[in-house]
């Protein structure tokens, strides 16, 4: 294995724009009116990582990965670059959107065609990395270790240079340790490891004890797996529906040696790389894809849904950006807010009112979310109003939505009589629906009466709470309402909650109330059955309270049990209770759209998940995990010397009798190939509701623990057997080689 030179990506060597982008050159990057500097950009021999040049002085390299870059954008669509750049240059402009928080890097081209080159290269390099499979990006990390080990670059390592490798890949390891893995790779004793001891290096640090434990159990074929051992081991271990023509495709997708491949034979490497596939991954392939009936009425779905979308960070004095819409679509969210409020110019603005927060345009915001309302899922997205704006403001918001939207807005029932129930998903594909006050019925659109003449609405309930907080008046406060946009407001209209009763015998299936977190709280622990009852005919919205002014979030795993819908979040915050509502959503196409379960979709249900009496519901599963071993684990610090201190935590997360934590022992200075072999066992009764949530952290005693990464997923979405769990980061997105392996099996108690 060489080390210096090029290290190419797998099937891109001598490739054209690989090329052009490992020569580089100049692009004008853009931060303001005023900064915008030409700095000369460069794929690193790695052809992983970016590099540009920067004037700052005692600045650190500045670099960035490919794998933290999201997406590319052409032309002027990012908000920087509509501010700060003319027209005439779209076609010469694009942005790198990156992952996480980081803001996007704007950047003007010389030409179209140079823009063009750019956008589609790094593309081509970002796609080629996002096909690598788990071992593939595991030795192309490997591989960018071994070449920052190797300091004077001439493709050897010394014993020094061997330390610093360990370091880099996560492992302490002891000089004793170190000179015993030296010697033992430096067959032609010259004192330092070039070529095949390299190889052998990279060989000893990969394998996979266990896996070769499990392996050598089934290859019973002069050792080897044939296709009937594999299917014994698909059988009896993964409990999967296993034939001879799926051990057969396995083989022929898997065997990286073809002698063994042509002989219909399993190795030890083409087992791994099985174990690497993702219908092989702990999430059913089945749940992963979009699996669920969607012609029900929209009511009877979870719907994923956003708080505050505006806000990049928090809610007093951060950015309001249609980045953030954007963002939180592409997560997606189908639920999303808009604050809005009288602008200068007979301009709408959203924005976080009584705060320092900044303004954006409503019509930035319209032409953001018509733009990437349906790229992640083609399903329904919902535009929450909270509307401030005065009655000439309002009509100019209701022109935009109208012109900039058009036909994909919904602004009349679906059919020709006065509709009964919701449409369904499925018929309201690539629509969006208006959340907010109505001066009428819908009704009325149906009867000879004319529409109302009173142009006098309460609030909505959110607006109230900044009342309170801010003017502490008792009195609710009124707003006039222009017809254009109430006319708007169809399936969603927003009214006050005056209890269950109330709801029942005076509101009509549109009409939804939003709950502010600590009411529905209360509501969901003290009135649970009700709760549920009232969410199989409305529509209920869960808003966190306005105390949480750091965007923080509330657990709305409560919230679901009790049946409702949606149960917005800050998206922009990273925190346990996004990992979980993004556990959510991850199954059913990413659709935003997750079907309740029947006995929340029930209008006699007895269902109630603080007491849990018998019924349907009851369905008492013993989940054994066995937390087996950890792979490539990501530093929490730069430092060079710091080494992660793993632990894994299985949280279940459900009905309060499911809720349940178990964690491993630590194991010290090893985050490259931890080993634990520890045995958990839950009992959960609503497997239904319940979600497994795997934490990895760093064990601190002083600090207390850092977020290494986490995965969650519905319990029902579990594969058994051996299966490897990919984890996440901060903001839910993947950490390419980093991973847990375990075995699980759910049996019936």
């Amino acid at each position: 294995m060489e080390t210096n030179g090029n290290d190419s990506q797998p099937g891109l060597e001598g490739d054209p724009d690989l090329q052009f982008l490992l020569q580089g050159g100049d692009l004008l990057k853009v931060r303001s009116q005023s900064w915008k500097k030409t700095r000369y950009f460069r794929l690193q021999e790695d052809c992983k990582t970016m590099w540009h040049e920067s004037k700052k002085l005692f600045r650190k390299t500045p670099t960035f990965s490919l794998d933290d870059v999201s997406g590319l954008r052409l032309g002027r669509q990012s908000e920087g670059l509509k501010k700060y750049t003319e027209e005439q240059v779209d076609s010469r402009c694009f942005s790198i959107v990156f992952k996480g928080r980081r803001k996007n890097l704007d950047l003007i081209a010389s030409s179209e065609d140079e823009a063009q080159r750019w956008v589609n290269s790094i593309e081509k390099m970002l796609s080629n990395l996002n096909n690598l499979n788990r071992q593939e990006k595991t030795e192309h990390w490997i591989f960018t270790c071994l070449r920052k080990a190797d300091k004077n670059k001439d493709a050897k390592l010394s014993e020094s240079e061997v330390k610093n490798f360990m370091r880099l890949i996560n492992v302490d390891v002891d000089d004793e340790y170190t000179d015993m893995l030296f010697k033992k790779c430096d067959t032609s004793k010259s004192g330092y490891l070039s070529g095949e001891e390299i190889k052998h290096l990279y060989d000893l640090l990969t394998d996979r004890e266990e896996i070769a434990v499990i392996y050598g159990e089934y290859a019973k074929t002069t050792g080897y797996m044939n296709p009937d051992n594999l299917v014994e081991f698909l059988m009896k271990e993964q409990r999967e529906k296993s034939s001879l023509t799926d051990a057969l495709r396995i083989i022929d997708q898997c065997e990286p040696d073809e002698m063994a491949k042509s002989k219909k034979l399993l190795s030890k490497d083409g087992f791994l790389m099985y174990l690497h596939k993702p219908e092989a991954l702990i999430l059913n392939p089945d749940h992963k894809d979009l699996y669920q009936d969607m012609s029900l009425p929209l009511n009877q779905y979870f719907i994923s849904s956003s708080h505050n979308t505006y806000l990049m960070e928090d809610q007093l004095k951060g950015p309001s950006s249609t980045e953030a819409y954007v963002r939180a679509l592409l997560k997606g969210c189908r639920c999303v807010e808009l604050d809005c409020w009288d602008g200068s110019d007979d301009e709408p603005v959203i924005y976080h009112g009584y705060t320092l927060t900044s303004k954006v345009l409503f019509k930035d915001v319209i032409k953001a979310i018509g733009q990437y309302a349906f790229k992640t899922s083609e399903y329904p997205v919902i535009l929450s109003l909270e509307n401030h704006c005065s009655i000439e403001q309002q009509q100019v918001m209701a022109h935009h939505m109208s012109s900039i939207l058009g036909s994909a807005l919904v602004t009349k029932p679906l059919g020709e009589d006065m509709p009964t129930t919701f449409p369904s998903p499925e018929e309201l594909k690539g629509k969006f629906l208006i959340k907010g006050k109505r001066l009428n019925k819908l009704e009325s659109l149906f009867t000879e009466e004319a529409g109302a003449e009173d142009t006098d609405v309460t609030e909505e309930e959110e607006s109230e709470d900044e009342v309170e907080q801010k003017e502490k008046t008792k009195n609710k406060k009124k707003l006039k309402l222009a017809k254009e946009l109430s006319d708007m407001v169809i399936y969603c209209k927003s009214v006050h909650f005056n209890g269950f009763e109330d709801a029942r015998n005076h509101l009509s299936f549109y009409e939804m109330s939003s709950f502010k977190e600590g009411k529905a709280m209360k509501l969901a622990s003290e009135s649970a059955n009700a709760y549920i009852r009232h969410n199989v005919d409305k529509l209920s919205r869960i808003y966190p309270a306005g105390s949480r002014t750091d965007s923080s979030n509330y657990n709305p795993v409560s919230l679901w049990n009790a049946g409702c819908q949606i149960v917005a979040l800050n998206f922009q915050t990273t925190c346990e209770d996004m990992d979980v509502n993004q556990g959510r959503f991850m199954v059913n196409g990413k659709s935003g759209y997750v079907l309740k379960p029947d006995y929340l979709r029930d209008g006699s249900t007895d269902f109630d998940p603080i007491t849990l009496t018998r019924g349907e519901w009851l369905q008492h599963k013993t989940l054994h995990v066995m937390i087996i071993s950890g792979q490539q684990l990501p530093k929490v610090s730069t430092k060079k010397s710091s080494i992660v201190d793993a632990i894994v935590k299985v949280e279940i997360h459900g009905v309060p009798a499911d809720v349940a934590e178990k964690e491993t022992r630590v194991v010290k200075n090893n985050g490259f190939n931890p080993s634990w072999n520890e045995n958990f066992q839950f009992d959960v009764y609503v497997p239904e509701l319940a979600l497994v949530r795997f934490l990895v952290q760093d064990y601190d005693s002083t600090s207390g623990n850092e977020f290494v990464g986490q995965y969650t997923l519905p319990f029902n979405s579990l594969q058994m057997g051996y299966r490897h769990v990919p984890l996440l980061n901060k903001t839910g997105d993947l950490l390419p080689s980093a991973g847990l392996f375990l075995h699980v099996m759910v049996v019936d108690a």
